[in-house]
């Protein structure tokens, strides 16, 4: 008697799980404006790369400059380098690293013999 009493129990539990499994199924609608796929859209076509440099070297003196990026480019030939003017400053940048870690690997290199060598992001000009 007990066995039978037993057994019930746990068919009408095991019976009541599957019952309660089904049970939980259904259906979403999702409606929605037709303009927000236009905005995806649009937000594909904008590209937001950000862009990491490393400054080596500054100075009052274009020509100073100039031989310093000559010295890195000879030192270091693996990436682009390029002089920019910010007054009163010319500047020698490195590199368009696309992530911080490409360009914290490539400052741990440089700053072996330039240590004042810093990362930043530069601005870009919105219009």
């Amino acid at each position: 008697m007990v066995f039978k009493t037993k057994y019930l129990s746990l068919l009408t539990l095991l019976l009541a799980f599957t019952v309660s499994i089904n049970a939980q199924q259904g259906k979403v609608n999702v409606e929605q404006d037709s303009d927000i796929d236009k905005l995806l859209e649009y937000k594909k076509d904008i590209k937001t790369t950000k862009v990491y440099r490393i400054q080596v070297y500054q100075s009052v003196d274009p020509d100073r400059a100039k031989r310093e990026k000559i010295n890195f480019l000879n030192a270091y030939g693996e990436w682009p380098v390029e002089i920019v003017w910010n007054t009163p400053n010319y500047k020698v940048w490195v590199g368009n690293f696309a992530t911080r870690l490409e360009a914290d690997r490539a400052l741990a290199k440089i700053k072996k013999d330039y240590m004042n060598a810093i990362i930043f992001q530069p601005k870009t000009d919105k219009k």
